[in-house]
């Protein structure tokens, strides 16, 4: 049977190297040659360590700047103190419709460079500025129905048509719809342009049931105050 003893193993050549150093938690980094350490400015909370700390187990903390020259893909963004956005290309921002958006403060809409903008809005002044509107547009031949998403109606039927307004409270106060008579040859009271309102609540268009236009090629604008509608 063979007999094994103690043997004596001497590292001090072996190139050096040290303990990890750096607080509890620290990510490490290399300061050198086989050496590394760590910076309370970089830190991992576990969930063990999470316990009398403000962040949540799991958590990365990072106390000061960083810069990505790649991609970052993060299932959701929280953001703070942001004094500026700068992205090229397309931007989407919600994924249904009935997400909401909001923000604090005027919004500038347009090109750089002292160019006059697009769309701004003033949250001082309580007043937004347009360069330019383009009202959504339909063009019809037949009776139909005022949508909530359309702003002007240019109507091409020669025939007597008739035009039904959803009930004002359907729709947001203030909204604004536009009727354009597109016909240079309409004739005779039997064709005009007559504007009604759905049943079963019979709205008023100026206290009246129903509001005719007359004339050649006539054109008019009506508002709803959640009520009634109104025309000016």
């Amino acid at each position: 049977m063979a007999n094994f003893g103690w043997a004596y193993v001497d590292c001090t050549d072996s190139g050096g190297g040290g303990q990890a150093a750096g607080p509890t938690g620290s990510i490490q980094f290399l300061t050198g040659a086989n050496s590394t350490n760590g910076t309370a400015a970089l830190l991992f909370y576990t969930a063990s360590e999470a316990a009398g700390h403000k962040h949540e187990p799991n958590t990365l903390v990072l106390s000061g700047n960083l810069l990505v020259t790649g991609s970052v893909s993060a299932s959701i963004f929280h953001y703070e103190d942001i004094t500026r956005i700068d992205a090229t290309g397309s931007t989407f921002f919600g994924n249904t419709s009935d997400d909401t958006h909001m923000r604090t403060g005027s919004l500038v809409v347009g090109a750089r460079n002292g160019i006059i903008p697009v769309l701004s809005a003033s949250a001082t002044e309580r007043v937004v500025n347009v360069s330019g509107f383009a009202g959504r547009y339909n063009s019809t031949a037949q009776n139909f129905t005022v949508q909530s998403n359309s702003h002007i109606y240019g109507i091409v039927k020669t025939s007597a048509t008739l035009v039904t307004f959803p009930a004002a409270n359907t729709v947001p106060t203030g909204f604004i719809v536009t009727i354009k008579d597109e016909v240079p040859t309409r004739t005779g009271a039997s064709n005009n342009i007559t504007l009604t309102s759905s049943s079963p609540v019979q709205n008023l268009f100026d206290n009246e049931t129903t509001y005719v236009l007359t004339g050649t090629m006539p054109a008019i604008s009506v508002y709803s105050n959640g009520t009634n509608w109104f025309v000016f």
